[in-house]
């Protein structure tokens, strides 16, 4: 069992660098108060194609590192 918590906790060390580094990567999001009484670009063509920019994919890689981390966390802290 110690075997497993020590790979585990490996990967939770990689994960952890690689959210890091992505979370660095991202550019600041300074909408500001002017994006939030307008309502941001909800309907707009770069809107419905965030995801497909290379900010997009940082966050959806980024949320990815996040739920493995968390699923490394909590599966580490039960074999404990």
């Amino acid at each position: 069992m110690q075997v497993v918590i020590t790979i585990l906790s490996i990967l939770l060390v990689i994960d952890s660098i690689a959210l890091i580094v992505l979370v660095m990567l991202q550019e600041g999001d300074e909408r500001g108060l002017s994006s939030s009484i307008a309502g941001g670009f909800t309907d707009s063509y770069a809107a419905r194609n965030a995801g497909r920019t290379k900010e997009g994919q940082l966050k959806k890689y980024t949320r990815i590192c996040l739920a493995v981390f968390l699923v490394f966390a909590l599966a580490i802290n039960i074999l404990q």
